[in-house]
């Protein structure tokens, strides 16, 4: 097993390590908050030549494989460059790679007719327009069997009616991909189908998009659909095969999740270093002390363990598939929530005020904890759908007592050596 990649990458992810440090970065603290907006003419002015020095590259919207159309770089790669990405909340745009769009751009180029993907792939590749996964209901979360949302059919058209809660980016969404339900006495796995519902279509409404902690600008909106009618041809993938659709979709960006979370906490990280060696207390630096020393220690190997976890989940992919490596990937989600929660908590607590200031990243990256167990389905389930994965692999004990109960394999031990 080898991480390493050719030098000719690694050139790649050398420029990458400077150009977002330098150009990219320095966007997060002059435009905060507007990276996933339609950007004015001044903006533009700055981002555009960015999104073309990415380009000239090779590196502009590198999520999709090679049979899709994409650049086929793999998911180890790929993981290798969203750790550099993960540092900026501007990078993904910049580099045409932001949620939710790279996964909606996944199914599209997986599921979508030719007809669909000049519609809506094209433009969302080309960094035209953003896009809005429309899945999770208020009264469900993300469970899709406790959806309600219907599409019904009415000639050659479906009608849609429902609600839809914490839709990302729909504000400035060009198009929704939405689950609905199309047979209600169908298998629960086999009860809803995906649409594609450009956002101006009759009958859509945003009832009033949320603010997350820290973020009370609101980007996840509460979508009512009301009688909307879109043609036959906004159904994406075959009819009952939206969980299939979405599967597909979940798999690989959560690696690329988990590797941003990476980038996270190694600035935190980096942040807790620094003040450790920094800091004078009345006998000697903060960096002197054993607990400040355990908290270094304990979050390097946190964040070590966690890094090589998701390494191997993109290097097992590579070797088989998303679907090969569904319990690595829930454990790669399972595991950044908490390895998220644990070392940015450190950083903070060892900056005293300054750490719960916004004179410092450590503040928001804080409120952005709680996020991390809950995005993408919430931790619990993940851990019992690795639970029930890793079950598969044994059986029960075949008799009364367990298969390392000592009598009897001491007593079979014996009777192995009798004749000697």
């Amino acid at each position: 097993m080898d991480f390493a990649v050719e030098p000719e990458f690694q050139a790649k992810l050398d420029w990458m390590d400077a150009f977002i440090r330098e150009e990219v970065e320095p966007l997060d603290l002059v435009f905060p908050g507007q990276a996933y907006g339609t950007p004015d003419e001044r903006l533009r002015k700055i981002v555009d030549p960015l999104k073309e020095q990415v380009r000239a590259q090779g590196l502009w919207a590198c999520h999709l494989g090679s049979e899709l159309g994409g650049q086929g770089f793999g998911q180890l790669r790929l993981a290798l460059m969203n750790e550099l990405i993960g540092r900026s909340t501007w990078a993904p745009v910049i580099f045409g790679c932001q949620a939710p769009d790279t996964g909606n751009a996944e199914i599209i180029a997986m599921y979508g007719t030719a007809a669909q993907k000049e519609r809506y792939l094209r433009p969302l590749l080309d960094g035209e327009v953003f896009s809005a996964y429309s899945m999770t209901e208020p009264q469900g979360g993300s469970d899709p069997r406790l959806f309600t949302m219907s599409a019904a059919r009415d000639g050659e058209e479906w009608v849609l009616d429902g609600e839809k809660y914490f839709t990302s980016n729909a504000h400035n969404a060009a198009f929704f991909i939405v689950m609905a339900v199309t047979d209600p006495e169908a298998h629960p796995y086999r009860r809803m189908s995906m649409f594609l519902v450009p956002s101006d279509t009759q009958g859509v409404e945003i009832v009033r998009n949320i603010g997350t902690m820290g973020d009370r600008s609101g980007h996840h909106a509460h979508l009512r659909y009301t009688s909307v009618r879109v043609g036959a041809d906004a159904l994406l993938g075959e009819e009952g095969g939206a969980f299939a659709v979405a599967q597909a979709r979940l798999g690989g960006g959560r690696v690329h999740h988990a590797m941003r979370t990476v980038a996270a906490v190694k600035r935190a990280f980096d942040m807790m270093c620094e003040r450790a060696l920094s800091r004078a207390t009345h006998d000697g630096v903060l960096a002197g002390k054993q607990l400040v020393q355990a908290a270094i220690a304990d979050s390097y190997l946190q964040i070590q363990q966690f890094r090589l976890l998701v390494l191997h989940t993109a290097w097992l992919i590579d070797r088989s598939s998303t679907r090969e490596a569904r319990t690595q990937i829930a454990a790669c989600k399972v595991a950044a929530a908490r390895v998220f929660h644990d070392v940015v908590y450190r950083a903070m607590h060892l900056h005293g005020a300054l750490g719960v200031s916004n004179d410092t990243p450590l503040a928001r990256l804080w409120q952005a904890a709680p996020l991390m167990g809950i995005m993408d389905g919430p931790t619990e389930v993940h851990q019992a759908s690795i639970a029930r994965r890793v079950l598969k692999d044994y059986a029960p004990a075949p008799g009364l007592w367990p298969t390392e109960y000592l009598p009897d394999k001491i007593a079979a031990a014996r009777a192995k050596y009798s004749d000697i």
